[in-house]
């Protein structure tokens, strides 16, 4: 028999005989079931446990409910806990349920392997180099992450990339224990219903603070990455981060210096996108990592904090009333706000200014535009449209000053976005609004019939 085929032959015989005893077992009411498979499977859960048992939330004292949790996902879940896995629940999905807010994505743990996974899942494919994932597949593009329980590797990820191997399969607690933050660490178990919590995330959860699993100073020197995420979450959710913690951060600001730029572009792009943008900057110049992230920000604070702290917040709180109400704004205009304030404390972006006639300085923009976003690439196209709209803000001055608005001014495709960035920029200076005045039509003369 050829070994492809005796393999799938094998392998279907091994399901089938899992289902026939998965339909042997007796058929329980739900909250008997919920008992016998707590005495049952729970002290499978807890063998590897050395110091302590975790806490186990049981349904009836938390808010979670599976009609709060994708279908797709529960699809997912409820395959593997009939097929002898375990299926957990895992990261911000069980947050922001917690929270009583809609998760983004749902991503699922297992101790199923990924190529175990492979065969459970018809439409999946298995990704990733440092750590394979497994990606479930259903109709309309909906796309569920699983992945198998690991531990931490011993050696820094950042320093020596050439030993680092995440492949190395661990049991819940140690998966739970390699989370960045203690409300992260949360698992909700589809089996029984329940929140199995090792790290004290609930706790954290019901005093609103951010904490780090385990020691903060030698967790963000591992992954600097880290720092950003502690922010971001005390931006989304209002929490205060817990002292050690933040101590840390400040400490270990510059040490952010070091990760990829790739890395470190994507994660701000995602916080520029959230709609607590404002909280977000306001965290990360208090704590030293904006002027870190972004070196034009440096020279920026330095030559006048205050007034590039106002104008950045104020942007930035604009940007995110605007998403919140469910507003769709391109990546150009908010890279344009976010960038603004640094590139309107350079003196050569002042010298554009032109009191003497109308013009679109968008080529000298343009350039000042690579010096202020330097380290960070960004498409041509993006670059582009960020030139025309801070190349505006002078244009819109000048028929402001002369309260004249030519028809060439309206027509502009980024009009809009500058006119709006120009008017919030007067009122963050305390600054009169500005309004356009409709020019007086010429009469044309009726020509007389002869």
């Amino acid at each position: 028999m050829n070994p492809r085929v005796r393999q799938t032959y094998l392998c279907n015989i091994s399901h089938t005989k899992r289902r026939k005893r998965i339909q042997k077992e007796p058929q329980l009411e739900d909250s008997t079931f919920i008992q016998a498979h707590r005495i049952v499977t729970q002290p499978f859960l807890f063998k590897d446990i050395t110091e302590k048992k975790p806490l186990i939330i049981p349904r009836s004292e938390h808010p979670i409910s599976r009609k709060n949790i994708d279908r797709e996902a529960l699809k997912v879940l409820y395959r593997l806990k009939d097929h002898g896995y375990l299926a957990y629940l895992v990261g911000g999905s069980v947050r922001d349920l917690l929270l009583g807010r809609k998760p983004k994505d749902f991503d699922i743990g297992t101790d199923a392997r990924p190529e175990e996974l492979r065969k459970l899942f018809r439409h999946s494919r298995i990704i990733g180099r440092r750590f394979r994932l497994v990606h479930v597949y259903f109709k309309g593009g909906k796309i569920i992450e699983v992945s198998t329980f690991r531990q931490t590797s011993g050696c820094n990820d950042e320093l020596h990339p050439e030993e680092y191997n995440e492949n190395i399969y661990g049991t819940p607690e140690q998966d739970a224990f390699r989370r960045d933050l203690t409300i992260n660490g949360l698992f909700y178990n589809i089996a029984d219903f329940s929140i199995i919590d090792y790290v004290g995330g609930m706790d954290d959860l019901k005093q609103g603070i951010i904490r780090t699993i385990g020691d903060p100073e030698s967790r963000f020197l591992r992954d600097p990455v880290r720092m950003m995420r502690a922010v971001r979450h005390a931006a989304r959710t209002g929490f205060s981060i817990e002292e050690n913690t933040w101590q840390a951060i400040k400490k270990h600001a510059n040490k952010i210096k070091f990760c990829s730029i790739v890395r470190v572009r994507d994660e701000y792009i995602k916080d520029l996108k959230s709609g607590a943008s404002k909280p977000w900057a306001d965290l990360l110049i208090d704590s030293g990592l904006l002027e870190n992230i972004f070196p034009s920000y440096q020279r920026a604070l330095i030559k006048d904090k205050k007034k590039t702290k106002k104008l950045l917040l104020g942007l930035l709180g604009f940007i995110d009333q605007k998403i919140r109400s469910g507003e769709k704004l391109d990546d150009a205009l908010i890279l344009s706000f976010f960038f603004f304030p640094a590139l309107y404390a350079d003196e050569s972006y002042r010298t554009l200014s032109s009191t003497k006639r109308l013009r679109w300085p968008i080529y000298e923009t343009r350039l000042l535009i690579e010096d202020v976003i330097l380290p960070y690439e960004f498409r041509r196209d993006i670059r582009d449209k960020m030139s025309k709209i801070l190349a505006g803000y002078w244009s819109i001055e000048f028929c402001a000053n002369s309260n004249t608005w030519p028809k060439k001014v309206k027509r502009r495709q980024s009009f809009f976005d500058s006119f709006m960035l120009y008017n919030l920029v007067q009122q963050l200076e305390d600054k009169p609004f500005v309004t356009i005045s409709k020019n007086k039509k010429r009469k044309k003369k009726k020509k007389k019939k002869t």
